[in-house]
């Protein structure tokens, strides 16, 4: 019954109109999708409190250095003091050193190429200057390097310090190259007479797991040190790449995974330390995470780096971290995508770091369904969401039907319905008789066991599904470029002006409407409600392909179904109304 509003006069309230359940639930749908677009702005992961901030609490510098070879002018970004520049070629090395000194020297970059990456490291602070994923392709269809080439800072596998720091920026300083005879592994060492440095590198000629440890002494003296990857990770060829960048750390006393991103780190860099598996840094898809070998802990600091990508120009925040477990460091590495059956093999808590939100408990269960019938039936990730949406559908059969049932029930009231609506047609909207006319429609309903929600089923069942999905797509780097057909990526929309699945989605929409049977009701609401399909297709039109093959099926199976129904339901009407006629012609 409506609530009474008191106005100047004695007039009894005027009770708002109801709307149906079926403008409810597209009011439903338009709200999911807007937070489906603006959860990712507005939810961020947790970010526990901070524990320290870097002694410098900077952020990064977005001076660009113009080669290799110069180092910044000030390392502060790093932590470190301004160090001295390196030399620039060979001949300016010849500065006499002390006798335990490396000569320093520019050495060829050190490229190892593997069956599932080529890396590419320098003498030049012992770093990584480019990691490409040989399986892996960026948004520019070129091979995928993880490094952002284009941060103008610290590269990856430098070394950060976060109290005392050496009075060389080492970093950029030149180190002695030693290549294993095997090819899969490198050691770099530098010392000044005071200061030394030792960075080893192992690589797997077949397997994504490598191992690096890095020792730092002063005058003797172990110096504490973590190993950095900063200015961004990961496909930064997409469109708005900072929205996906994280750093993360796996909780082992409270069993979690906590994610960071870079706005955690605006005000300056975040450090955190404690019983850790394993730390790290990741993007939608990919990740590089450092796994703790023994239970001394491990420490990580979270970076907000403002710089560019080669890909874009507009400095933006990314995400860059630090990580160490001692004095001395020593972590085997996993720097490769977040397959899920991959992750597993190596630990089982990385399996977490693919994040599949609020809908876990369906749409995790939901991708290893999609993922097992690709791998062993059809061998296309098309059509296994082709097969699982069918089978879907028919597990749902049941209710379905009776929601038919219950909507061939109100198609049998219309009359009765029309002729209400044909009593109260001169009522205005907020006049007090149009409770009485929702009361009689209502009325007639429960008397027949009608339920007026029914028509609301079919996208009610839909909605936990469409949910899972999305997320299945927009988190599982199994289905990122994955073909079906025409469509090159079911992970992205369909990449031309006129999209084909949209177009069928909303055509099969118009149909499924037709062939439904329509009950009785307020007229200005059935006119609204023939809009839903635009409106779908509108929302659709820019949601992965994948998302939009698994409504247009589900849509395609309905229909089936719907006809199905149809043809049953008449042929029983009429074997029903021929009854009566034969018993009247017998007496």
């Amino acid at each position: 019954m409506a609530e009474s509003v008191n106005g100047g006069s004695n007039t009894p309230a005027q009770p708002p109109k109801e709307m149906s359940m079926e403008v409810r639930l597209l009011i439903a749908f338009l709200l999911m999708g807007a937070v489906m677009f603006l959860t990712p702005y507005f939810f961020k992961s947790q970010v526990p409190p901070p524990v320290k901030k870097d002694a410098a609490g900077q952020t990064a510098s977005q001076t660009v250095p113009g080669a290799p070879a110069t180092p910044p002018k000030a390392d502060a970004t790093a932590g470190n003091p301004p160090g001295p520049a390196a030399p620039e070629t060979a001949e300016a090395a010849a500065v006499p050193l002390p006798a335990d000194a490396t000569p320093q020297k520019a050495e060829p970059l050190f490229v190892i190429e593997t069956d599932l990456y080529k890396i590419a490291l320098s003498n030049q602070g012992g770093t990584v200057r480019s990691w490409q994923l040989r399986k892996s392709k960026g948004n520019d269809l070129k091979t995928l390097d993880l490094v952002n080439t284009a941060a103008g800072m610290d590269f990856p596998y430098s070394l950060y310090f976060p109290e005392q720091k050496p009075p060389v920026n080492v970093n950029f300083t030149w180190y002695k190259q030693t290549v294993d005879p095997d090819g899969l592994g490198v050691t770099y060492e530098f010392s000044d007479g005071h200061v030394n440095v030792r960075k080893v590198f192992r690589f797997q000629k077949a397997g994504y797991l490598s191992m690096v440890s890095t020792e730092v002494t002063l005058d003797g003296k172990p110096l504490p040190h973590m190993i950095q990857w900063r200015g961004g990770f990961g496909d930064l060829t997409i469109a708005s790449p900072a929205a996906d960048q994280r750093t993360l750390y796996f909780n082992v006393t409270d069993n979690k995974l906590v994610e960071q991103s870079p706005k955690s780190a605006s005000k300056g860099p975040v450090s955190s330390g404690g019983n850790y598996s394993f730390a790290g840094i990741a993007d939608k898809y990919f990740a590089a995470v450092f796994l703790a070998e023994g239970s001394n802990g491990m420490h990580t600091v979270t970076f907000g780096d403002t710089v560019k990508t080669a890909h874009e120009q507009t400095p933006m925040a990314l995400s860059g971290v630090a990580i160490g477990d001692g004095p001395a460091n020593r972590f085997e590495v996993f720097v490769g995508p977040k397959d899920i059956d991959l992750l597993k093999k190596i630990n089982p808590k990385l399996e977490s770091v693919v994040d599949f939100g609020w809908m876990a408990f369906l749409a995790k269960p939901l991708f290893l369904i999609v993922n097992y019938v690709n791998d062993t039936m059809v061998h296309n990730f098309g059509w296994a969401i082709v097969l699982v949406t069918v089978v879907i559908n028919f597990i749902l059969f049941p209710l379905k039907l009776s929601n038919m049932k219950s909507m061939r029930k109100m198609q049998a009231l219309k009359p009765q319905i029309d002729a209400i609506n044909a009593k109260f047609k001169n009522i205005g909207l907020r006049d007090p008789k149009k409770g009485e006319q929702n009361e009689e429609v209502m009325a007639l309903y429960k008397k027949h066991g009608v339920n007026p929600m029914g028509g609301c089923l079919p996208m009610l069942l839909q909605m936990p599904f469409f949910f899972a999905f999305y997320k299945v797509f927009t988190v599982s780097v199994e289905m990122r470029g994955a073909p079906w057909l025409w469509v090159p990526d079911l992970s992205q929309a369909e990449p031309w002006e006129i999209k084909v699945l949209p177009i069928v989605m909303i055509a099969s929409q118009f149909i499924m409407q037709k062939m439904t049977p329509q009950a009785g009701g307020d007229p200005a609401q059935q006119k609204m409600m023939m809009f839903m399909p635009l409106v779908f297709g509108f929302m659709f039109y820019h949601f992965p392909s994948g998302l939009v093959l698994y409504y247009l099926t589900s849509n395609l199976v309905s229909m089936g179904q719907q006809w199905f129904f149809n043809k049953t339901s008449m042929a029983t009407v009429a074997a029903e109304s021929i009854g009566p006629f034969k018993k009247i012609g017998r007496k």
